[in-house]
């Protein structure tokens, strides 16, 4: 099976010039812990509520400063015709719970979570994914 049979395609995206209080908003709103940063239709980071408070918060920042300054830039991906298998390993292997899904063409056309690998969860592929995932202190 393909990502893009299981990906979420109604992605909600944050743009680099966008306030950290209006990315919060969001967050808060869709309730997600996580948004791409797209500049046009192109992946360029991902932020995250923890790179909110961490990178921005905890040093004073303004609530008007663009997330492109606190984002996570050159993060991992998957692509939409990548097999669930390998996206999962890819999760498990950088323990993450979702990846960005883009096209040959390093446009954004959805996310895929953990949740939506275990939907199609016809083996143990989500068990042995969230396990490792979770694993403390694991060297990737």
């Amino acid at each position: 099976m393909r990502i893009s049979e299981i990906m979420s395609s109604d992605v909600q995206v944050a743009r680099p010039q966008d306030s950290i209080q209006s990315v919060a908003r969001w967050m808060r709103d869709v309730d997600t812990g996580v948004i791409p940063v797209c500049d046009g239709e192109k992946l360029q980071g991902m932020v995250t509520d923890r790179d909110i408070v961490v990178r921005a918060v905890s040093e004073g920042r303004s609530f008007e400063t663009p997330v492109a300054e606190v984002m996570t830039a050159g993060v991992h991906y998957c692509y939409e015709d990548d097999d669930v298998k390998d996206a999962a390993d890819k999760m498990a292997e950088l323990q993450v719970r979702r990846l960005p899904v883009v096209d040959r063409d390093q446009r954004l056309v959805g996310i895929v979570a953990l949740g939506d690998i275990a939907r199609d969860g016809k083996d143990k592929t989500t068990g042995q994914t969230l396990e490792e995932i979770s694993e403390p202190n694991r060297q990737h």
